[in-house]
């Protein structure tokens, strides 16, 4: 049963048509991912779906009666209410508390977020994430996500694509994360040219058919200019000949990788990595960290040992405020550790992309904001221009002559990139290198990166990307230690379903709701430390709430700390601003240690 139909839609926004002459249908069960450039019309194909947007040609039908539940990229909930009351509508605390599936959503959506704060006070993400939870609760026959796992680590999308594939609804999903996509997707639809293409299978099923597409149209293209070259032969030699017609064997689609080298030549490129860098990357000896400074805030490393080779290409995961981002500002030299040392190597030139976007300025022109770095780098064993190296991601043509103030943030990212890599680094941090980029961007920066002969330390909850570009996966798993995994992101969420992995606050530091949340997750009926603590229901929640509420104020008062720190080291020649600077910071470090001496009684009462 067609659940929407779309006759003959077109639309577009000035001269360009993002959908021409677009006929297609949604059938009841229905899981298909939709793919495509940034700017290319995906998010228009879905609005138009859902019933959100018009189209300027065309017919849309939605079966009578069809319940739609939908995510945008923004989002429209109520300032003042409360994150609880939008999530839940109406339900009695009775009713919802009573149905495990409504748990488990809050308890992997909204586990460090205190149901009781209005939305106004919640940041980006954490709205985003109460969007989605607010969707997931409710009953539809048609679910419509539009880059639904922004701002969710890898546990939780993790955890989203076994839920969203165990429910009967049908599922129209857009994101760039193609792990996801393989996970939740039956069915692909590329939106290319106004055009809607469209394709059997998941993520890896795409790949192989538009390949396979390709090869065909190659062949027949081939034959075409063949044809041509007798035709006109003919014509010159007079009399009719007669020709054979070639034969073109469409082989099964093992075919096309079956000579495919390997992306890397792994053994070249850690030779060439050791002759740019010699033995001596990084090395970590007996080091202790905090993510806040030395003693402040959550502990990230503890008495820990690690070295870091030439050509190492490592993933760095663990959830989010485990201390990743503080381990790659500690490889940087942005931060000093508590104690111990680390030890760099003297040829070590290092490149680190933060999340934070570095100051451009916005007079300039892309081209020139890249060629100001250098014209030409050499990346394995090709040289590459800098207008060159801007087409392979995604600045063709005019964009290169784009004013930077005009880009958008995926841009600007993308820009950032460029300018790292035309500086000819052999060491690489990439601090979630992967937001905003599309899916083509995603796989040029890949090729890209396979050439690229030196060290590289990733921290992306891309699952995809850092599995293609990564040799080896490194986990902190909340015991002060960086862990080798072999097994991967695989192992990585075995040890945290098992219980393994310790979360960040469990460990001494990170979020402490996001230890509760695990319990609070838990199938097996087992008893929550509260609970064996002799605390009530209503007691356990108080006292939770309470743990959120501290957290929260932690959370600011660790960021001011860290605005401190950089406002410090700008005003080091001026003694008395210096003076300023450190009173109000030691007030800040004396509120802090006040509140997590109470953070520290509220979890003991709760028997955590």
């Amino acid at each position: 049963m067609n659940l929407v139909n779309l006759e003959s839609v077109s639309h577009s926004y000035g001269p360009k048509p993002l959908l021409s002459d677009v006929s297609l249908g949604i059938e009841a069960g229905d899981r298909i991912g939709v793919v495509g450039r940034n700017g290319g019309g995906k998010t228009t194909l879905i609005s138009v779906i859902a019933g959100a947007l018009k189209p300027n040609e065309g017919r849309v039908t939605h079966n009578r009666g069809l319940q739609i539940g939908a995510l945008s990229q923004g989002d429209d909930l109520d300032p003042d209410r409360p994150v609880g009351e939008t999530v839940l509508g109406g339900r009695a605390e009775h009713e919802w508390a009573g149905d495990a599936g409504i748990r488990e959503i809050l308890a992997n959506l909204l586990g460090d977020i205190d149901l009781t704060v209005p939305v106004g006070s919640l940041s980006g993400g954490e709205r985003r994430r109460t969007a989605l939870a607010r969707l997931l609760i409710g009953e539809h026959e048609l679910i419509i996500l539009d880059e639904p796992t922004n701002h969710l680590d890898i546990e939780a999308i993790d955890w989203l694509a076994r839920h969203l594939a165990g429910r009967r609804s049908a599922l129209l999903v857009v994101t760039h994360d193609r792990w996801f996509l393989d996970a939740v997707s039956t069915r692909t639809w590329e939106v290319v040219d106004g055009a809607v293409e469209r394709y059997e299978g998941g993520y890896a099923a795409y790949v192989l058919a538009k390949a396979e597409r390709a090869r065909i149209a190659a062949a027949a293209e081939a034959r075409r200019q063949n044809l041509m070259r007798k035709e006109i032969a003919w014509l010159r030699r007079g009399p009719p000949a007669r020709t054979s017609k070639p034969k073109f064997r469409i082989d099964a689609a093992q075919a096309l990788i079956a000579d495919e080298p390997p992306a890397r030549e792994t053994v070249e490129l850690v030779k060439f990595a050791a002759a740019r860098l010699g033995r001596t990357v990084y090395d970590l000896e007996d080091v202790t960290l905090h993510a806040g400074g030395p003693g402040q805030g959550p502990l990230v490393l503890d008495h820990s040992t690690w070295q870091f080779g030439p050509g190492d290409r490592i993933g760095l995961i663990g959830v989010n405020g485990s201390g990743k981002s503080s381990v790659l500002r500690l490889l940087s030299g942005t931060v000093e550790p508590d104690s111990g040392r680390v030890v760099r190597g003297r040829t070590v030139r290092l490149a680190h992309l933060s999340q934070e976007l570095a100051e451009l300025d916005p007079a300039r022109r892309v081209l020139e904001t890249v060629e100001e770095v250098r014209k030409f780098v050499q990346v394995g064993k090709k040289e590459w221009t800098a207008s060159a190296l801007l087409e392979r991601l995604g600045f063709k043509g005019e964009a290169q002559w784009k004013v930077v103030g005009d880009l958008s943030g995926g841009e600007r990212r993308r820009l950032q990139m460029l300018r790292l890599l035309m500086d000819d680094p052999n060491v690489l941090l990439l601090d979630e290198p992967t937001n905003d980029l599309d899916i083509e961007t995603l796989n040029e920066l890949e090729d890209l990166l396979d050439g690229w002969p030196g060290t590289l330390i990733l921290v992306s909850h891309d699952r995809y990307f850092l599995e293609r570009v990564c040799d080896r996966v490194v986990a902190l798993l909340g015991d002060g230690r960086l862990s080798m995994l072999p097994g991967g992101v695989d192992e990585y969420l075995a040890r945290r379903a098992s219980g393994a992995a310790l979360s960040a606050r469990a460990a001494g530091g990170g979020s402490a709701s996001a230890a509760f949340a695990a319990p609070a997750a838990s199938a097996d009926g087992a008893k929550a430390p509260a609970a064996q603590a002799g605390l009530s229901a209503k007691e356990e929640r108080e006292l939770r709430k309470e743990l959120s509420r501290l957290e929260r104020q932690l959370d600011k008062l660790s960021g001011r700390e860290e605005r401190l720190h950089a406002a410090m080291a700008e005003a080091a020649s001026d003694y008395g601003r210096l003076a300023s600077l450190d009173a109000e910071l030691k007030e800040i470090l004396a509120e802090k240690d006040g509140i997590e001496a109470e953070w520290l009684e509220t979890a003991d009462r709760l028997g955590e």
